[in-house]
């Protein structure tokens, strides 16, 4: 009989109160605003917190964490920050979970599922939770009662169904949103956060409509509402609602309020202007706790396809934003707690410094910091993909000193963070750039196309893909690819001299009508990457090696072919097989 294996473990079950209603008054809506909240609230939480998905029930969850201050620390955050996304909708229509959150032994299976009474006392814990609420069981209890400030109510001991002993229960008190009527409705009453504000939390302000255009009001509100929904997909951010942030329409805007009101650390906001022919579009990051701005930008467009122009205003917008961020969090880390920075702190900072231009200098910079990352949290997936992306720039840019040892290294990394994370963008962006150092292309185009499947607005991808396609021969393909990737960056240093080189080569291509830019199988991708990569003359080196290559490559079927008209009856000498080749 196999052995089995156990451990000691922290488990939090969660599902929706009320779901059969929910889903038989508006099932699509419902299964809609679910996904919603997954995506944008529960997932990122869970994973900021060092949560592991066990598995899906329908409308629940089962998730599984190594301690309960960080289980129970999720539950909090999740449900405070659902509180305030159901603050404009109606009582009848909130989606609202319960969650149950119990430490104890379990029994692990092969594919990581997780069974027996510790699984069972958690579900049995939500089940007696309020709508909203978080139980805890007094295993759990005992772990937090002095580290998380939090009220707890002692439920007694209950009986829970198919337990065969009576379980201490605990409850925590969420602070709630309230809905107060007014004249014209329903508006949020102050909330009174139930911890601070989560890191790269932001409230996407209505546009200001400059000029007062009726006919413009519909693009205005459009591009706040794309900014929300593309500042969303942002890793482990949290974006307040477009029906929460259009409650403050028209109205005095004071930053600090607002970010006390929403519990959100920062506040983007801006305007739209209309001149003769062209739009102006100014946008303004702003630290909600100071009033300090922190960014800001102007975009000047011919006016013409109002949808073409908001989705590309918008893309833009919400990659530099999606920067900023991550380089505001590493900086607000660094300055309140330079001597207790924890994982998530520590892969912001690294991920800001690989922002930078790059260099050797500020790869290995960054390396340090995800490195120690991943001493706090070993599944940090940001952390993960930092180092896998670290080490393999040096592999491109011929910095390494031991190459094989550090693709290894990479590979390792990226495999891992893949799986912790296999719907992350970025992820799969490095671990094709990482089977390109591998002389693997294909692959490698095919992870760059996933990756743009998860996230279209992921620049290094399209320019990667462009990229590869031109390794591997299709260089009339190479511009759509690369001419993407520099719409949605434009002034991105680390994709404007490899991209322009790529351009001009795959153009150089198309017009001669070859494949000038077919690189023959046995030429190293790094090789080829730097080749590009260089500001002056690239393109023309990239062609004069590929020419080499196609002259070997001819070479060498002319040598095959007199081989196999040669007389065979007559071993050749090791002299002979060496002057053939």
């Amino acid at each position: 009989m196999p052995e089995i294996a156990r451990r000691l473990t922290t488990i939090l079950a969660a599902d929706v109160a009320g779901y059969s209603r929910l889903a038989g008054a508006d099932e699509e809506g419902t299964v809609s605003r679910l996904r919603a909240l997954r995506q944008e609230v529960i997932d990122p939480v869970v994973v900021a917190n060092g949560g592991r998905l066990v598995k899906t029930t329908g409308d629940g969850r089962l998730i599984e964490f190594r301690s309960v201050v960080d289980a129970v620390r999720c539950a909090v955050e999740v449900q405070s920050k659902i509180a305030v996304r159901n603050v404009d909708i109606a009582p009848d229509r909130r989606i609202e979970f319960r969650v149950g959150i119990h430490l104890g032994d379990v029994i692990v299976e092969r594919d990581g599922d997780l069974m027996g009474d510790g699984v069972n006392i958690a579900a049995r814990l939500e089940g007696i939770a309020e709508p909203g609420g978080i139980c805890l069981s007094g295993a759990a209890y005992e772990q937090v009662r002095d580290k998380i400030a939090a009220e707890f109510i002692d439920l007694g001991d209950k009986n829970l169904k198919n337990i065969a002993r009576r379980v201490r229960a605990y409850a925590i008190k969420v602070d709630r949103t309230t809905r107060t009527p007014n004249h014209q409705g329903f508006a949020p009453s102050p909330l009174r956060p139930a911890s601070p504000p989560p890191r790269l939390s932001i409230v996407v302000l209505p546009f200001a409509n400059i000029g007062g255009d009726p006919e413009q009001e519909y693009f205005v509100d459009g591009v706040t509402e794309s900014l929300t929904t593309d500042l969303s997909l942002i890793a482990g951010s949290f974006v307040i609602a477009r029906n929460t942030a259009f409650t403050y329409k028209g109205k005095p805007i004071d930053v600090k309020q607002i970010g006390r009101e929403l519990n959100v650390r920062y506040v983007l906001e801006g305007s739209v202007q209309r001149g003769g022919d062209r739009i102006r579009v100014n946008a303004q990051l702003i630290d909600a706790n100071t009033g300090a701005h922190l960014w800001a930008e102007r975009f000047d467009k011919l006016r013409g396809d109002l949808f073409d122009m908001q989705d590309e205003i918008t893309t833009r917008l919400a990659r530099i934003v999606g920067i900023e961020l991550v380089a505001a969090e590493g900086q607000r880390a660094e300055r309140e707690r330079p001597d207790n920075m924890d994982a998530v702190d520590l892969a912001m900072r690294g991920r800001a410094i690989l922002n930078r231009p790059q260099s050797v200098a500020n790869a290995r910079s960054a390396r340090a910091l995800f490195e120690m990352a991943l001493r706090l949290d070993d599944h940090s997936v940001d952390a993960l993909v930092g180092i896998a992306e670290s080490h393999i720039f040096e592999v491109r840019f011929f910095a390494s000193t031991g190459r094989s040892e550090q693709i290894s290294i990479a590979e390792a990394a990226i495999d891992k963070a893949l799986t912790l994370a296999p719907n992350n963008a970025n992820a799969h962006y490095v671990r094709a750039v990482v089977l390109q150092s591998m002389r693997m292309p294909e692959r490698a185009l095919e992870e760059c196309e996933l990756a743009i499947a998860l996230d279209r607005n992921l620049p290094s991808a399209h320019a990667y893909a462009g990229f590869t396609k031109l390794m591997i021969g299709r260089g009339e393909e190479t511009e759509p690819d690369v001419g993407e990737a520099i719409r949605l960056s434009p002034r991105d240093p680390a994709l404007a001299p490899a991209s322009a080189s790529a351009l001009a080569t795959a153009r150089a291509a198309n017009r001669n009508g070859s494949r000038a830019a077919v690189v023959h199988r046995g030429a190293s991708s790094g090789r080829e990457a730097a080749a590009v990569g260089h500001k002056h003359g690239g393109a023309r080196r990239l062609k004069s090696r590929c020419r080499r290559g196609r002259h070997r490559a001819a070479s060498r079927r002319r040598h095959r072919s007199s081989r196999a008209a040669a007389p065979r009856n007559k071993a050749a000498s090791p002299r002979d097989r060496y002057s053939r080749r």
